[in-house]
């Protein structure tokens, strides 16, 4: 799984074609929208830098110009809504139904405590309602750890939260599911997913009676706040040799950035909901405004940067959890 470099470290499409592999983009399966990096919370670990101050949002006509877009790409299927908190977005509603009404599958990256805001009383029904998946970040099923990268005070709303989706039918109901996301706290790999989420599952269920589906396991990625918290600390160095060396060449054939389109808030798009971030666009720079259909941008090469040892290295890690 792993490669000891004695000499200088690889470039990533170094190290892709040390492994005689190679990285094409396809036609999208998966439209990941970010509605803007408002927050109610300031996570440690956030590449977005989301947060309760930001004001980049998506406006309506932004909004209305991804749901032409979906009409317009014959082979998407998903519709990924993220953020910030997306929930604050005043468009979210209109987006979840369009993509409900055209049938696609409809996830709701969701922090827990939004739902429990004034004006989001009813989100959690509405969510129900419209069968929206919902992939909630609870990087520990201890209070302590979670305060510790997601802020005081958060752990007993997140619990709260998760119950009020019990109740709804989220984690029993086929039609609802519910999985969890988790992040290490510090710089190192995560474990091996099952593992934790049977750990996950146990402690959940015994203490709070609550249930869920999957539990995903993500990387955290060297870019923006968790960058600036490992150059703070003098371990950036040590944290990207970690990645590179546990660089696993089975997880690129899965790379989410081969099927998935990354739209940002304004209608810049990108490779992956990092490069977004790293405010690198995918190549030739498209927007929502200049395309007529999401399917021409197929062929097109993929970005790629030091961040994506992060995708590859160990299991793999993608929003949609590990990859290998």
């Amino acid at each position: 799984m792993s490669t000891v470099f004695k000499s200088e470290r690889p470039t990533f499409p170094k190290m892709l074609e040390l492994h005689g592999l190679t990285l094409g983009r396809r036609v999208a399966t998966t439209l990941q929208v970010n509605v803007g990096k408002r927050c109610n919370q300031a996570c440690h670990h956030c590449h977005v830098d989301a947060g309760p101050l930001r004001t980049e949002i998506m406006d309506e006509k932004t909004i209305m110009r991804v749901i032409t877009l979906m009409d317009r790409s014959r082979e998407i299927r998903t519709l990924d809504i993220t953020g910030g908190a997306p929930e604050l977005n005043p468009h979210f509603r209109t987006l979840v139904r369009a993509g409900r009404e055209r049938g696609l599958h409809v996830i709701d990256r969701c922090n827990l405590t939004v739902l429990s805001e004034p004006e989001q009383e009813e989100t959690a029904a509405f969510l129900a309602g419209a069968e929206v998946h919902i992939i909630a970040s609870l990087p520990c099923y201890s209070k302590e750890n979670v305060e510790r990268q997601r802020g005081k005070g958060v752990f007993e709303p997140s619990i709260q939260a998760l119950r009020a989706l019990n109740a709804l039918g989220y984690g029993h109901d086929p039609l609802l599911p519910l999985d969890l996301v988790y992040n290490p706290v510090g710089p190192t790999l995560p474990p091996e997913a099952h593992t934790l989420e049977q750990r996950y599952k146990a402690e959940l269920g015994e203490h709070y009676g609550i249930a869920f589906n999957q539990l995903l396991v993500m990387t955290n990625l060297p870019i923006s706040r968790f960058l600036h918290l490992l150059l703070r600390e003098g371990r950036y160095e040590t944290y990207l040799e970690l990645l590179v060396q546990s660089f696993n060449p089975a997880t690129v054939p899965h790379l989410m950035c081969q099927d998935t389109i990354s739209v940002g808030w304004d209608g810049r798009l990108f490779d992956c909901d990092f490069n977004q971030m790293l405010e690198d666009p995918m190549a030739g720079e498209p927007t929502l405004w200049n395309l007529e259909s999401l399917d021409t941008l197929a062929g097109r090469r993929i970005r790629t940067g030091s961040h994506c040892f992060g995708c590859t290295a160990g299991h793999g890690s993608s929003c949609g959890g590990s990859l290998a």
